[in-house]
């Protein structure tokens, strides 16, 4: 009896006893708390925190207006700039021909226009594209994609054989196409007519107007097929089946118990994707079929200062390194949120 007694106190004693009650954390929480811990995403998301509240406080932020103009600051730049492209010599050494003033930080261009300013207010249109495709994205990739893989039979062959259409047409070539097919028709439509409240909303933009349509157009159509996948892999599971028993309805079941344990993986498909809308952005402005003139886009401001690269390499690389550090944050954050969503990685640090 003693022996029991002895072995019932000491196998009592040897529980822990806790003073406080331990919380667990849901996979949003240790997934946040992972992120936190990659340096590299932190870096990326701090880039595009700055860059956004540069876009939306553009005007208090810029030195100056991005379209005003001083032609006696044509082609001016600081002299540290001159310290760091060597092939610029300031005017009164030995073959200078730079002229020399601090009134703009970065320097001007060609028509006496602060770069600085140009590229803070360049940050508007690329963050407005970082915003505007993902969500064109998401909403018809995730709706179409859902439809299919949840359906199956012949509304997931209609759906995806849409979609292998458009992919057969190349996407960029597509965006061209359309933004010289309405870029031509300025002034053919009649007043009140849809073309021209199009035309106008375009001009009103500064030319984003056709840049959202293009990439709208074209950005859903991998989300889609990314979506589909995942559904496919997801419905035949045990909780969708117990769902189903409980008589839920397909909708709710897709939004209640579908969507939310494929959205890790959307999201970390969408911000790795971002850096190539920018790039289509940019792109379409250095050939000419971007914003319109004045309103300045880093793409469009790397195509002017290609033009004179070789005298003012200032007024091309500039804008080019703050493109090259949007991409890359968003590339940062893309794979941090990709080892932090990723359920595999839970509890590893």
């Amino acid at each position: 009896m003693a022996v029991a007694e002895n072995q019932s106190s000491t196998s009592g004693s040897s529980i822990p006893k806790l003073d406080k009650p331990v919380k667990g954390k849901s996979l949003w929480m240790d997934s946040w708390y992972r992120l936190r811990r990659n340096k590299a995403a932190l870096f990326g998301a701090i880039i595009l925190i700055l860059t956004l509240l540069m876009a939306v406080f553009a005007p208090q932020i810029a030195p100056y207006p991005y379209d005003d103009q001083n032609l006696l600051l044509t082609n001016v730049v600081p002299l540290w700039v001159t310290k760091i492209f060597p092939s610029m010599i300031p005017q009164g050494e030995t073959g200078g021909y730079v002229k020399i003033s601090d009134v703009y930080a970065l320097g001007g261009d060609s028509l006496g226009r602060d770069i600085l300013s140009r590229i803070i207010y360049g940050t508007r249109v690329s963050m407005s594209v970082a915003i505007v495709g993902p969500f064109v994205a998401i909403v018809v990739g995730l709706i179409v994609g859902l439809i299919a893989g949840y359906s199956g039979g012949k509304v997931d062959n209609f759906l995806m054989r849409i979609v292998d259409l458009m992919y057969a047409f190349p996407t960029i070539l597509l965006i061209i196409l359309m933004m010289a097919f309405f870029r031509a028709g300025y002034g053919e439509y009649p007043p009140g007519s849809i073309g021209a409240a199009i035309t106008n909303l375009d001009r009103a933009t500064g030319g984003m107007m056709f840049i959202f349509i293009g990439i709208g157009l074209t950005s859903w159509m991998g989300m889609a097929r990314l979506v589909r996948g995942q559904v496919l892999s997801v419905r035949e599971k045990e909780y969708i089946e117990a769902a189903r028993s409980l008589g839920t309805r397909r909708y709710g079941i897709m939004g209640r118990h579908i969507v939310p344990n494929i959205l890790g993986t959307l999201i970390i498909a969408e911000t790795l994707t971002i850096p190539t809308y920018i790039a289509y952005e940019a792109f379409l402005s250095f050939i000419g079929l971007g914003v319109n003139p004045p309103t300045p886009s880093w793409g469009s401001m790397i195509a002017e200062g290609a033009q004179r690269i070789t005298s003012y390499p200032n007024q091309a690389l500039f804008p080019a390194v703050a493109l090259f550090l949007v991409m890359f944050a968003f590339n940062f954050l893309g794979d941090g949120l990709r080892d932090a969503l990723d359920p595999r990685m839970r509890g590893v640090d």
